[in-house]
């Protein structure tokens, strides 16, 4: 099934525009990231943060997260072009966060790093299905091994927890509510709810219990 793109229609002094919704979050410096991973989805992200990058170094660029990861390669391009560019990037974890998803969202520049409040983040051991030739799954497994080590570095430097601690930590599945992953140094805050709508919904009486009939 083919994904569904809103379109937003601008009236312009000459005539109708119609932009898809990711190119008017572009505009506003908003990217976002909401698919697994890969060279295509890799691409498309690198480039949209070196030209927001050219456009203006010192202005903010915002990366909404809500994926749960994908290919190590394709990942790493998006961390390091985030790590080179100039302008300072903001991650917001919506949803959840896994993986490679969890490394873009702690890649953030410090103190700009947030979760929505019921966001999930969520780390695993690095994976890979290498088949074939005895050598060839042997070649396949030690670069595997490089890769989780160097994910683990990546981590500890962005987390202040150590390289060790990492590796103990993510043996297995491991879940993290926003405020553990503050508690983590995954993230630097969780963002608070609107205070308009939750004084609304403080403000509404609770439904008596209905009485079961005998």
């Amino acid at each position: 099934m083919q994904s569904l793109i809103p379109m937003v229609i601008e009236s312009t002094g000459r005539g109708e525009r119609a932009y898809d919704i990711y190119s008017l979050l572009l505009r506003e410096r908003i990217i976002f990231l909401g698919t697994p991973i890969n060279d295509q989805v890799s691409n498309l992200i690198v480039a949209q943060l070196l030209y927001l990058d050219q456009q203006d170094h010192d202005r903010e660029i915002s990366l909404y997260i809500n994926s749960p990861g994908g290919e190590i390669y394709p990942g790493l391009a998006i961390y390091d072009t985030m790590q080179i560019i100039q302008a300072p990037v903001s991650t917001i974890a919506v949803g959840w966060t896994a993986s490679l998803g969890t490394l873009m969202l702690a890649a953030g520049t410090r103190g700009l790093r947030y979760a929505l409040p019921n966001a999930t983040i969520h780390m695993h051991p690095a994976g890979g299905g290498a088949q074939g030739y005895a050598p060839d799954v042997e070649i396949a497994a030690k670069e595997l091994l490089r890769m989780q080590s160097r994910l683990h570095e990546i981590l500890a430097r962005h987390t202040g927890q150590s390289k060790e601690q990492i590796a103990r930590d993510f043996q297995r599945d491991r879940f993290m509510s926003a405020d553990e992953a503050v508690q983590y140094g995954l993230i630097d805050q969780v963002l608070a709810m609107n205070d308009k709508k939750m004084k609304l919904l403080a403000d509404i009486p609770p439904k008596p219990m209905e009485e079961k009939a005998e």
